[in-house]
């Protein structure tokens, strides 16, 4: 045992953060968790989005050619994919807290030394460092989110983890047109270090949440499961673990559908200029933001299952409808609807998977489900951009709209378990 471990024993919290029903009690200890795990997930938006800002600056400045620079984003979301299948794993065994520090630390610099390439090959693998760091944010941020607060606000604490994304690409979108100005595209790397130090800091003040001290404590007196197989441990859990790989690559490939090809939409078929575009995209970014916060209120008043089918069903309506809208103020009133029930699931998933895999494969089983999901989702550009050349980008958001029908199914394979203890007792 470190130093480290030392003092987290010896600031251990009450064993009652999120234990049990009866518990509504957010503890000063629940509020660092969620804190640290919204910042985590915030520098993960805008390290993800900054690349996007500086790309057209490094392509100039380096001779990129412009598949060259399309790997740059291909290479960054591959690291992310696979830091997502190892992080969650080391967080199960070695501690929430410490490996999220470690996944931050190592993007942060990373990030930071981006600003340093001279050509492709060194940035490619820059980038790809960075996106394994980035991966571990989602499910290590979510799984100390969900074990720190009481379980009746649960789905709350992993909404503000999820607004902690949206919040990020704002950051990046609003300095990074300053930055590139005053300092260059290589400016806007080297601010990414700065995750590295407030990490430290809170490494030092935020111990483990209860429920993985307990973990450890049992695992010290026998053999600990592999995490992995935890996924898929028997039949019933398989098609739990199917479910929300469904639902997750849903929310993935409607987001990054949307995200991707918004502003060409608004610009081409709406005809705004590119800083109406830019408005009206935020907007949208505005009503994601808003969206999360009321999911989180209502999958903790009404269940896990009834909210995601009222935001699925709202999604599938909400883009369809979206994309018949001709006039400038009905698309960004519309937008900001979309931009609600699209996105607004994001912090469910930190708490339906929480409530549905033990302590022993939590944080595996964030970062595996939904980093398979995002993964799928990377696909959604290019899918969008075929259907799009085929047959207009109107006709691509009604095609985005039908795949949340198919999440709507999934979600009969995964049970509801709001307000229960995250270990329950065997049945």
């Amino acid at each position: 045992m470190d130093v480290d471990d030392d003092a987290a024993n010896r600031a251990a919290p009450p064993r009652s953060t999120g234990a049990g029903p009866g518990d509504e009690q957010v503890t000063p200890y629940g509020r660092k968790a969620v804190f640290a795990a919204t910042l985590g997930y915030a520098m993960d938006g805008f390290d993800l989005q900054i690349l996007g800002f500086a790309l057209p600056a490094i392509t100039l400045s380096l001779g990129l050619s412009t598949t060259e620079a399309g790997w740059l984003a291909t290479i960054t979301l591959i690291g992310t994919v696979a830091g997502a299948m190892v992080f969650g794993a080391l967080a199960d065994r070695y501690g929430r807290v410490r490996i999220l520090t470690y996944s931050i630390v190592l993007f942060a610099v990373f990030t930071a030394l981006t600003a340093l390439s001279q050509g492709f090959v060194e940035m490619a693998i820059f980038r790809f460092i960075a996106g394994i760091g980035i991966g571990g944010e989602f499910g290590i941020g979510m799984a100390l989110a969900a074990e720190a607060f009481p379980a009746l606000k649960r789905a709350r604490a992993t909404s503000i983890v999820g607004v902690g994304f949206q919040l990020g690409v704002l950051l990046a979108a609003i300095i990074s047109a300053p930055v590139i100005t005053l300092w260059g595209w290589r400016g806007l790397f080297v601010i990414g270090v700065f995750p590295a130090v407030v990490a430290a800091v809170f490494r030092r003040r935020l111990h483990e949440p209860e429920a993985f001290l307990k973990h450890r404590e049992d695992a010290a007196r026998e053999k600990p499961p592999n995490p992995y197989r935890l996924l898929v441990a028997d039949r019933r859990i398989a098609k739990i673990s199917l479910g929300i790989v469904i639902i997750c690559s849903v929310q993935n490939f409607g987001y990054y559908g949307i995200m991707t090809w918004l502003p060409t939409y608004l610009s081409k078929q709406i005809g705004l200029s590119l800083t109406a575009s830019a408005t009206w995209t935020a907007v949208t970014i505005g009503g994601m933001i808003f969206g999360i916060l009321l999911f989180g209120q209502l999958a903790d008043r009404i269940g896990r299952r009834k909210a995601f089918w009222i935001f699925q069903a709202g999604a599938c309506l909400a883009l369809f409808g979206y994309s018949q809208l001709q006039a400038p103020l009905a698309v960004l009133a519309g937008g900001a609807v979309m931009g609600i029930f699209a996105n607004g699931m994001l912090g469910g998933y930190g708490a339906i998977i929480a409530e549905n895999f033990p302590t022993a494969g939590r944080a595996t089983a964030q970062n595996v489900l939904f980093g398979i999901g995002r993964g799928v989702g990377g696909f959604a550009p290019l899918v969008v951009a075929l259907f799009a050349s085929a047959y207009g980008f109107a006709a691509a958001l009604s095609f985005l709209a039908l795949i949340y029908i198919v999440a709507m199914v999934a979600m009969v394979l995964i049970p509801d378990r709001r307000a229960e203890p995250l270990d329950p007792a065997p049945r």
